[in-house]
């Protein structure tokens, strides 16, 4: 009776599938728990429509985002961009000509072009990012969905399911085509260019792959592979997980109790589970020296170098912004100076300065440094832009003493520093902010201490 309520009151048709027609919250009369990942506060997630979220009484990080179709929506918008994926690399990218030579590359072309200059890790980066990810990610969203609306899940949907939210930040097609359309105006006036259809068809599949991400319902969506087991006996809402020996799983949301060291496995996805993130400061302290470290000689050797009628001119970072303002593109040259010097740079000190006072935060300034972490975390792989750009340019530019372009020892350390940050803010565990000293967590450590009772954490 009450998926038929449902159905009249969203006046869906009577053959939709029934991983779409039966939200999580229509197939249980329990009530479903969350720890936020952010605070590890403990909530209860109410009845959610369509184009509704569900957000951290604590911290307002999102919880649950419910969308309309979701298995039906993720799946057409997946074989759209699998679809646009397969066009962009079986057609021309780019062509240039310039005094009669000319050159056009296919998308395939901007990583393996940087092999044959002795550069295979940045190569492999690029086609990563590009095309492998992205393709694996599509390909892994199409078996989950088709299984799912089918009403029998194929086999490995839980593995898949679990590899989608590790894959999403490390795919960056958005990134490439903002360092295509760089690439097209530092070259704009040396030399006529002309867009292949792929090109077109990549900016189609970077729309689409955005799309397809942002369609993903995590949590309707394990609701229909695995159901939800019941919350541990005795969790109690409105109060951290940590003090109850609880923690959500990071991949599918669930409470689960933790052993007496901290330790434990989700019991819907098998994720490996923690209290807090093993050495998260330490680690995250060891990525930021390691990529302090690579930013020096990404500032100070040339990212690439460009030869033109036999004269040879190398390029850092910072000239190739001082380039673009002589060329009159400051837009152009705000967008590199910002995603290559200001961005790495804000990242290193935000997470520097997130490290050195976690452990001084309290009530008041916890929400503040939270949300500096969201802005850290999201801005980071933006720094790719500038070794997309060198990518295009050295797939492209290729005529010999007339006019060539060479990656310099720069682009790898560059990409290195974008690496290790996006690597730093995953290591670096939100909810220590909210940690000590805040006040209930202290008069629990005392609580504790006095009937002695293990401390968690």
């Amino acid at each position: 009776m009450p998926s038929q309520r449902f159905i009249k009151r969203r006046s869906l048709p009577v053959n939709t599938p029934l991983v779409d027609l039966l939200p999580p919250e229509t197939r249980t009369q329990r009530r479903r728990l969350r720890a936020c990942h952010e605070c590890d506060w403990v909530s209860a997630l109410p009845p959610l429509s369509s184009g509704e979220k569900a957000t951290c009484p604590r911290c307002s990080h999102v919880l649950v985002k419910r969308h309309r179709y979701p298995a039906q929506r993720s799946m057409a918008l997946a074989l759209a961009a699998l679809t646009a994926l397969i066009l962009a690399v079986s057609f021309p990218f780019i062509s240039f000509s310039v005094s009669g030579v000319s050159n056009r590359i296919e998308l395939s072309q901007t990583a393996t072009t940087l092999i044959s200059f002795h550069q295979p890790v940045v190569a492999i980066a690029v086609i990563m990012t590009i095309v492998v990810l992205p393709a694996v990610y599509l390909l892994g969203v199409l078996w989950l969905q088709f299984g799912l609306l089918r009403d029998r899940p194929l086999p490995f949907s839980r593995d898949i399911a679990r590899s989608l939210s590790h894959l999403t930040p490390w795919m960056m097609a958005d990134v490439f085509i903002i360092g295509a359309l760089v690439s097209l105006i530092k070259i704009a006036g040396l030399a006529d260019v002309s867009l292949g259809i792929s090109f077109w068809a990549f900016c189609a599949f970077a729309l689409l792959l955005l799309m397809t991400t942002q369609s993903i319902d995590a949590d309707w969506m394990w609701f229909s592979l695995e159901g939800e087991p019941l919350s541990p006996d005795g969790t109690q809402t409105g109060m951290p997980a940590a003090g109850q020996a609880l923690t959500g799983c990071p991949t599918c949301g669930l409470i689960n109790r933790l052993s007496g060291r901290g330790r434990g496995h989700c019991t819907r996805c098998h994720e490996k589970l923690h209290q807090r993130l093993p050495h998260s400061l330490q680690r995250t302290w060891a990525l930021l020296g390691a990529s302090a470290i690579m930013y020096i000689p990404a500032n100070i050797y040339p990212i690439m170098t460009t030869t033109s009628l036999g004269n040879s001119t190398p390029s850092t970072i910072i000239g190739g912004v001082v380039q673009l303002i002589q060329m009159g593109s400051w837009p152009i040259a705000m967008v590199i100076f910002i995603a290559s010097v200001i961005v790495p740079m804000g990242k290193l000190g935000a997470l520097t300065w997130l490290c050195l006072v976690v452990k001084r935060s309290n009530a008041l300034n916890a929400q503040s440094r939270t949300r500096l972490y969201r802005l850290t975390e999201f801005i980071g792989r933006w720094s790719m832009v500038d070794v997309f750009v060198v990518a295009i340019l050295v797939a492209l530019i290729r005529a010999g003493s007339l006019m060539s372009i060479t990656p310099g020892p720069a682009s790898l350390a560059f990409g290195s520093v974008v690496v290790l940050t996006m690597l730093a803010a995953m290591t670096f565990d939100p909810r220590l902010i909210w940690d000590t000293p805040l006040p209930a967590r202290r008069s629990l450590l005392r609580r504790k201490t006095a009937t002695k009772e293990p401390v968690d954490g």
